[in-house]
């Protein structure tokens, strides 16, 4: 059987061809009970009076006061609980047209009616706090979307622009009223929305009319969302040959700048002794121990080209890093053998459980050579001790390397090539370390320790199962 409708306060069901009987509204039915209740006693009345002994003028008169009054009451009733229903009628139609301006007139009390609308003008109340941080929020929203340097489209299910901002908007040179409604392939955007499955973002080679002519490389980021219940595309599209042009220019001068350093700490004696054995081939009379003098200059010079020399070496060493071979490695042997190459200082060994890896054992273990040496080099320095072990962190494998030695003093430069604090040292140890950890899909790590002096080296591997 097919469920009532109610229209206008009346139950209009359909049963073949014959509707219902309409039934009465909410405030006649009240009006309809109170008249009910109220009959038993009129009638009493009425009986009462009409069989007394009063005058036919006494009976009339009274029962027109009695029957009046009854009259005011009911309509007094009426008005009483049409009112109230009115007023929430009219809030809650406010509420429905976005008018958060009236509020009911309420009286203290336990009057449940009091408390109905109470609870309205607290729902009015709450809504338009609401209603104010969603029009604050979405004028933020425009205009950060306005003001980013980013450009930002949107889509709808046919491909056709429904939204852009003003970096949109420059990028293809054309204003927004020429733009909107135009299809991607027109606009030349269909490569960007055809990306790869799975692959919400990816970086493309690609010219736009309103980009400059050196911008080639972008970055496209695209995901869904639904605005009035339909299914839009935001395409975001962002710059990538300035930033990296900054991050190669920026990447140059650390280079540059630690590279004149160490070749001037080489050339700068290299000068001085030269000057020096000048000085001496030109003196008249020689001194006695002239020779003596000249075999230590030469010595100093020979030190230095051959401390160049290594310098270069380790910088071909780190540009001609093979990719990994990846083979099963069990990790507690390896780290087991690593720590028992260091001679220097005991290593204290935290096993953690069994882990087979897909690794280069080769490149693993030159990494871990590397970790352990600068670390025992530091505990060295304050007759501190070395701790080394490994865990299972989900879906990875950590291996650390604790120390008590100093701590890092400049962890800005630590994996700058050719930066050292080190006597002798090539600073691509822990370039060629992040090297090889990146190459297996990892992260190295090397901060100061929190709660203990000294560093803490963290390599992080991908935890890939055999099978």
């Amino acid at each position: 059987m097919a469920e009532p409708h109610l229209t206008n306060g009346y139950d209009i069901s359909m049963s073949g061809t014959n509707p219902r009987i309409p039934k009465l509204t909410f405030v006649r039915r009240i009006v309809g009970m109170a008249m009910l209740a109220g009959l038993p006693a009129l009638g009493l009345a009425f009986a009462l009076l009409w069989r007394g002994r009063y005058s036919s003028e006494t009976q009339w008169t009274l029962t027109a006061l009695v029957a009046g009054w009854w009259l005011v009451v009911l309509a007094a009733l009426r008005h009483r609980v049409e009112k109230p229903l009115q007023t929430l009628s009219n809030l809650l139609a406010a509420l429905r047209e976005g008018d958060y301006s009236f509020r009911a007139r309420t009286t203290r009390g336990e009057d449940p009616l009091a408390e109905v609308l109470r609870e309205v003008n607290a729902l009015i109340n709450l809504m338009r706090v609401q209603r104010l941080d969603a029009l604050e929020a979405t004028a933020l929203l425009r205009k950060v979307m306005e003001e980013i340097n980013v450009a930002v489209f949107a889509f709808d299910g046919e491909g056709r622009l429904r939204l852009v901002n003003r970096a949109g908007e420059r990028l293809l040179a054309r204003s927004s009223e020429r733009l909107l409604g135009l299809p991607a392939q027109e606009l030349g955007l269909a490569g960007c929305l055809t990306g790869k499955a799975g692959h919400p973002e990816q970086t493309l080679q690609m010219s736009f009319p309103g980009a400059p002519e050196a911008s080639l490389r972008w970055r496209v980021s695209r995901s869904a969302f639904r605005q009035g219940g339909l299914p839009l595309e935001l395409l975001v599209i962002t710059d990538l040959t300035r930033a990296l042009r900054e991050e190669e220019l920026a990447a140059w001068r650390r280079l540059v700048r630690v590279l004149g350093h160490e070749i001037n700490n080489s050339l700068a004696p290299i000068k001085s002794m030269a000057g020096s054995l000048e000085s001496l081939l030109h003196r008249e009379p020689r001194p006695a121990d002239w020779e003596e003098d000249f075999q230590k200059s030469l010595r100093v010079i020979e030190s230095r080209a051959e401390a160049l020399s290594r310098f270069t070496a380790a910088y071909a060493n780190l540009a001609k890093l093979p990719p990994p071979t990846l083979r099963p490695l069990e990790a507690g042997a390896l780290i087991r053998r690593v720590a028992s190459l260091e001679t220097r200082l005991r290593v204290t060994l935290i096993s953690g459980p069994a882990i087979t890896l897909r690794a280069d054992g080769d490149q693993l273990e030159q990494l871990l050579i590397n970790l352990l040496r600068n670390a025992v080099d530091a505990a060295l320095e304050t007759g501190g001790g070395v701790e080394m072990g490994w865990e299972r962190n989900g879906e990875s494998v950590e291996v650390w390397v604790a120390d008590e030695g100093p701590g890092i003093s400049n962890p800005g430069n630590l994996f700058v090539p050719f930066f050292t604090t080190k006597p002798g040292g090539t600073g691509i140890g822990l370039v060629l370390a992040r090297q090889i950890a990146e190459a297996h899909g990892g992260v190295l790590s090397l901060n100061n320790r929190r709660s203990h002096r000294g560093a803490l080296a963290r390599l992080v591997l991908p935890f890939r199962p055999l099978g």
